[in-house]
């Protein structure tokens, strides 16, 4: 028997999908588990995912964007100017408010954004997106080959990249035929052909490492309650309520839709409360520095 690994990642606030995963992964006898970042938000999870998470205990945890800008958010400093960070700002607010934020925040802030390991044999990068930057559409799976080959940043000493953050499970090679994966998404699964995007389970993969090799790449899909998931955010009072219904339902996200942010924003007054929020945190701030 080889070491198996769970590696999941883009959780994105859906707790009850990463039960689902949780639970699975325990059937499948994983030996220890990876993430890859992207933690909370826009779904509810605040204190019950942390707990969970805690509870899971990856032995390695990579920082994603959307932790970055968790962090940035409760820091007071996003550009209230983008419709899509104020989005992100308002329910961090509301997120802070619902969990030991400075538990949180302390711990977050210590992930990498890469990790390099060792298993048996296979020497193992980990990322959220590319080595040196964890956003962009660089690794989206139809991109150009050159892309993925920067996954191993010229480092021919790596025999696996696994990364995240495009929501798509992955499989393919560099051009020296280096292995490269992504687990896909356990709370936001994307999809841009329709069929495909239906199927809205939690995904993880389940690596498999041997004295031989890599012995299994497992991509696993897990069934959660969405209704339940739904009515957890219901009870949260979560912002954006009806925007992440439909995200349940569909799969479809609009953190980019600026006109439907702006529009949501402006009559719900969420830009004026993240002002007030931004500025009270950095008087706060100054005050402490003095």
């Amino acid at each position: 028997m080889g070491e198996r690994i769970a590696v999941f990642s883009d959780v994105h606030g859906n707790t009850t999908a990463l039960e689902a995963v949780y639970q699975d992964s325990i059937k499948q006898k994983v030996d220890k588990y990876w993430f890859l970042g992207d933690l909370f938000s826009p779904g509810p999870g605040a204190q019950d995912l942390w707990d969970l998470f805690k509870q899971i205990n990856p032995e390695i945890c990579i920082r994603g964007n959307w932790d970055d800008l968790f962090l940035n958010a409760l820091r007071g400093v996003v550009d209230t100017d983008r419709t899509s960070l104020v989005y992100i700002s308002k329910l961090a607010q509301t997120l802070s408010e619902r969990l030991d934020a400075n538990e949180v925040t302390s711990t977050i802030k210590k992930w990498p954004i890469r990790e390099e390991t060792r298993v048996r044999d296979i020497r193992v990068g980990l990322t959220h997106n590319l080595p040196d930057l964890n956003y962009g559409q660089a690794l989206y799976p139809t991109e150009k080959q050159r892309n993925f080959n920067e996954l191993f940043d010229g480092n021919q000493n790596l025999d696996l990249a696994i990364y995240a953050h495009v929501h798509h499970p992955l499989m393919r090679y560099s051009s020296d035929e280096q292995f490269v994966l992504n687990p896909g998404s356990v709370g936001q699964p994307f999809f841009a052909w329709d069929k495909f995007q239906k199927d809205m389970r939690a995904e993880y993969l389940i690596l498999e490492i041997d004295e031989y090799g890599i012995q299994e790449t497992s991509f696993r899909k897990v069934y959660y309650n969405r209704d339940l998931e739904y009515k957890r955010a219901e009870m949260a009072n979560l912002p954006y309520l009806d925007i992440y219904k439909l995200q349940l339902v569909t799969g479809k996200v609009h953190t980019h839709d600026h006109e439907l942010m702006k529009k949501i924003n402006d009559e719900r007054g969420y830009l004026k409360d993240v002002i007030k929020f931004n500025e009270k945190v950095r008087k706060k701030d100054k005050e402490k520095s003095k």
